[in-house]
């Protein structure tokens, strides 16, 4: 079994290890009519191995739509000129009473003109996939609100 990164907070970002209430983006990247989904590293503390959008805490004083090129180009190498547009969907709450969360969830529909990724070390598989495909995946927890909110 892959040993787990601790998390250590960069000057001004917030740890929210150990904190209740934890607000965070997840992310829908879409391209063309195909919606993008990552498979968790199994070496992440939080949700190993389960698929997702891009996801990532609000925990510094950017804007959620820097925060949300910052997690694309970060953990896709999707640069800010193949981000076609960002937009806000609804906030909901998600109870994780395993990790002692409330998760303060925003959804957030990202529009790419590429579907050519480099993934980072916190996912370990991606598929292009139509959004009704999402239920045979082993989803991360709410993430079914955040692809029904669009």
């Amino acid at each position: 079994m892959e040993k787990q990164i601790k998390f250590k907070p960069k000057d001004g970002q917030v740890d929210y290890t150990n904190i209740r209430y934890a607000p965070v983006i997840n992310c829908i990247v879409r391209y063309g009519s195909k919606i993008l989904i990552v498979q968790r590293s199994a070496s992440m503390r939080l949700y190993p191995n389960l698929w997702n959008g891009i996801s990532g805490f609000l925990d510094d004083k950017r804007d959620i739509e820097e925060k949300v090129k910052e997690e694309l180009l970060e953990e896709l190498s999707i640069e800010n000129n193949n981000i076609i547009s960002i937009i806000r969907g609804p906030i909901h709450d998600l109870e994780a009473p395993e990790y002692g969360k409330t998760w303060i969830v925003h959804s957030i529909l990202v529009e790419v003109k590429t579907d050519k990724i480099k993934l980072d070390w916190e996912a370990q598989d991606y598929r292009w996939i139509e959004i009704e495909e999402a239920k045979n995946f082993n989803l991360f927890p709410g993430f079914d609100k955040v692809l029904t909110a669009f």
